[in-house]
């Protein structure tokens, strides 16, 4: 699967009661991965909703990629995404085989994604660009990080925090492969919102 395009990321309090419906319309939209981000310790949820949308995903032809949690991503064989000290990556590729889309949380630090790369990432995730609402402390990254970042590493890059319709298309332009979105994507009053946008999101890739 080509790692291009955009990649929606759930936020539990965000999406409380209408997860589904509003995931189903980012997918219909064009939403390329889909991270079930959810740091609850409702496992039993958890598994339910995950399974919910691995179908979904199946149905639109985009990736589910499960938040900080190996052991449920390869219970139900899809991938994985981890944040820093959230575990090894090389022990998550080995645990999830080869053909999973393994993500890892490199911050600003090129450092850490070429670490990421040995360690058999699929794709890295440089953030934040911008004042994001789920992570304001995280540290800033910058535009020029990314072409930075796409002449030293073959892998497809991630753009994410606070990244909105107006900022992703400078991202993009310096070498982001996908943007991570969250509440520019879900923050809507209606799944039909959620699809209009997704949709506008898609469009940046339209190019390829």
């Amino acid at each position: 699967m080509k790692l291009r395009g955009l990649y929606a990321i759930t936020d539990s309090q965000l999406l409380a009661g209408k997860l589904l419906p509003y995931v189903e319309a980012a997918l219909i939209g064009g939403a390329r991965l889909l991270q079930y981000r959810d740091k609850s310790t409702d496992e039993a949820r958890r598994l339910r909703e995950a399974e919910a949308l691995r179908e979904l995903c199946a149905r639109y032809g985009a990736a589910l990629i499960i938040n900080d949690d190996a052991e449920l991503a390869a219970r139900l064989g899809v991938g994985l995404h981890l944040g820093q000290g959230d575990g090894s990556l090389a022990a998550a590729r080995a645990l999830l085989g080869r053909q999973a889309i393994i993500g890892g949380t490199c911050h600003a630090q090129l450092a850490l994604a070429e670490q990421a790369v040995k360690e058999g990432a699929s794709y890295v995730a440089f953030g934040r660009f911008f004042d994001s609402t789920t992570k304001p402390g995280a540290p800033a990254a910058t535009p020029e990080l990314l072409e930075q970042a796409k002449s030293r590493l073959h892998l497809p890059i991630v753009a994410i925090g606070g990244v909105t319709l107006d900022t992703a298309p400078g991202l993009i332009a310096r070498g982001a492969s996908m943007v991570a979105v969250i509440h520019a994507l879900f923050g809507a009053d209606s799944a039909a919102e959620v699809e209009r946008r997704a949709r506008a999101f898609s469009a940046l890739f339209a190019d390829d």
